[in-house]
């Protein structure tokens, strides 16, 4: 007999277990399912920077958060719903997100005397009664995985165990009613080279959607249907991977070959990964020896021509800072990606922060000012990039781009555009006309110079570091020239069109928040439940923080109180307070955690 069906509007799942329990991979899987059954998603993959922390260790612990809903979300929940914790150390970190009431799946063969003490446990939970405030189902996950696959030749024990994390997902997609075709379909070609292994995690799969369907212990299976979201073909994404396919859509839309010099790092190397799977673009990715290398090769391709782009996060950024001020004095297009995460230093790799809004924008020596632009969602990572090339190609400048880790590894629905919607970039390299070439000679509405292809006949010209004449680009030390020469290129930048800041106003609201780059979902989400609470509150995201839109400052003063939420110590603040003169008041925190919605509520509901 069928078990009966409960609907939900939204729920919020979390995986977790050591970080070589596959929790990315069950969890990526089951977003994938999700996302084709039509659900509102978004994601948090939360994981150690170790390659392999030592097993059953609380630093080691590695989570996936899913948040999907049947109606329009900005970030992936709060708190869990839902946790599936897969040995002790997991259940240490996480219980204390879990909301009284909430649902925890624990797998009890890893409750040994030994996880037990690595996770510091006294006692084991599961028998103290520690855990009576939620609804605890006990499950036998290893041994049970393990049974099933005792009789499929080739396979050990050590891989058959490995196998449990597939009969969590096959438990928790019979719970919440999803697919198990395209997952079958998957884990056979994912492990196509051993066919018993992918007959392994093919039946552990199983093991575990059957044991949800005839478990007594859950009586009840849960829906959530699918999103009304606007009409259109759509997939699943990740900041990286929609910044990456913005770059390619960039160089198509500019007619320029792409080339990317990038230097491995977290939590940017996904974005060399995936470029390089699409030379059939006519895309370029070298992997230089160090950051400076991967720096000056992308500026080396812009002057030959092409979109020069370059990675990093933080600590690379900040090697690759005297080629950005090269750039600056060459005045060529660049694209710079800072991919942030907590530091300083090192820091913690694979954890989101706001840290680099400063560096980006002062980082360099003398007056070298740049545009930036900050994505504001997985999704945006895509238009973001598309909008970074534009002014770069336009205004023949480098432009950093800043995402983040939360940005970079999270993942929504993304409304695949059409071709016809995206309006194509113009490089418009400089044409011999018989006449002696000036190289500093400026358009009159951009102020930007020519880009004259190398080896051209007509156009050859000085390159360097050197301060240039005006208009002849020969060398100069006149004191006056470099006082024009830097002024110029202060108002290029300045000059730099960018769209008048939007306001989401609510009648009444004297209160605005102010956000930045990946925090507009947690903001906008905190911000809806203060209306939903019946308070008023305007909310603006800034998207280009140089220049600033130019009616920024008459909005600020608009309110009696601004409040400016950063996953820093109050950079954007800092220059609000100095340029606009208005009192403005921070919201700051660097856990390494993006906002919760919650917490952004109460700071707003605490100036009301």
């Amino acid at each position: 007999m069928a078990k009966p069906v409960e609907q939900l509007e939204s729920v919020v799942i979390r995986f977790a277990g050591d970080s070589g329990d596959g929790m990315q991979l069950t969890g990526g899987r089951f977003t994938s399912e999700t996302a084709l059954s039509g659900n509102d998603l978004a994601t948090f993959p939360d994981f150690p920077a170790e390659i392999r922390a030592p097993a059953g260790s609380l630093p080691g612990v590695s989570g996936f958060q899913l948040h999907f809903a049947d109606h329009d979300i900005l970030t992936p929940g709060d708190r869990p719903d839902v946790l599936v914790a897969m040995n002790p150390a997991a259940l240490k970190t996480n219980l204390g997100d879990l909301p009284k009431g909430g649902t925890l799946i624990v797998d009890t063969d890893a409750f040994t005397d030994r996880n037990l003490k690595k996770a510091s446990y006294e006692s084991n939970p599961l028998e103290d009664g520690s855990l009576a405030d939620y609804q605890v189902h006990a499950v036998q996950l290893t041994s049970m995985t393990v049974g099933a696959l005792k009789d499929i030749d080739g396979v050990t024990a050590r891989e058959a165990e490995r196998a449990k994390n597939m009969f969590a997902l096959g438990l928790m997609s019979w719970l919440y009613g999803r697919s198990t075709e395209r997952t079958i379909e998957f884990l056979q070609k994912k492990f196509a080279k051993r066919p018993e292994i992918a007959s392994a995690n093919v039946k552990a799969f199983n093991t575990g959607y059957a044991f949800g369907e005839t478990s007594e212990a859950f009586a009840v299976q849960y829906e959530v249907k699918p999103a009304q979201l606007p009409a259109g073909l759509y997939r699943q994404i990740t900041g990286n991977t929609a910044l990456s396919w913005g770059l390619l859509a960039a160089s198509k839309l500019a007619n320029l070959p792409l080339f990317l010099g990038a230097y491995p790092i977290t939590p940017a190397s996904s974005i060399l990964e995936e470029l390089a799977k699409h030379k059939a673009f006519g895309v370029r990715t070298f992997q230089a020896e160090d950051e400076i290398a991967a720096a000056g090769a992308a500026l080396g391709a812009s002057f030959g021509g092409s979109l020069g782009v370059t990675t990093s996060a933080g600590p690379g950024v900040v090697l690759k800072s005297e080629t950005v001020g090269l750039a600056v004095a060459l005045e060529l297009p660049l694209l710079i990606i800072d991919v942030q995460r907590a530091g300083p230093s090192t820091g913690m790799p694979t954890k989101p922060e706001q840290g680099d809004l400063l560096m980006v924008l002062f980082g360099r020596n003398s007056e070298s000012p740049v545009p930036v632009i900050s994505a504001m969602s997985p999704g945006d990572c895509f238009y973001a990039a598309i909008e970074a090339v534009r002014v770069a190609v336009t205004y023949r400048t480098p432009v950093y781009l800043l995402s983040d880790a939360y940005l970079a590894n999270g993942a929504e629905p993304w409304l695949i555009p059409e071709i016809a919607s995206l309006e194509p970039i113009d490089p418009r390299f400089a044409v011999a006309d018989g006449e002696t070439f000036q190289p500093y000679e400026r358009d009159a509405e951009t102020l930007a110079r020519p880009w004259a292809i190398p080896g051209t006949a007509g156009l050859e010209h000085r390159v360097g570091g050197l301060e240039k004449a005006n208009v002849t680009g020969n060398i100069s030390y006149d004191p006056e020239n470099h006082d024009l020469m830097t002024q110029l290129r202060a108002q290029k930048v300045a000059g730099v069109k960018v769209p008048d800041l939007e306001v989401d106003h609510q009648e009444g609201a004297d209160v605005l928040v102010l956000s930045w780059g990946g925090t507009y979902g947690p903001v906008h989400a905190g911000v809806r439940r203060v209306r939903a609470a019946g308070g008023q509150v305007a909310h603006a995201h800034l998207r280009w923080v140089n220049p600033f839109p130019a009616n920024l400052g008459n909005v600020l003063k608009s309110y009696d109180r601004v409040l400016i939420p950063e996953m820093n110590l109050g950079q954007l603040l800092q220059l609000v307070r100095a340029r606009y003169l208005v009192d403005a008041i921070g919201y700051n925190r660097v856990t390494g955690k993006p906002f919760k919605a919650q917490e952004i509520a109460d700071a707003v509901e605490a100036l009301q």
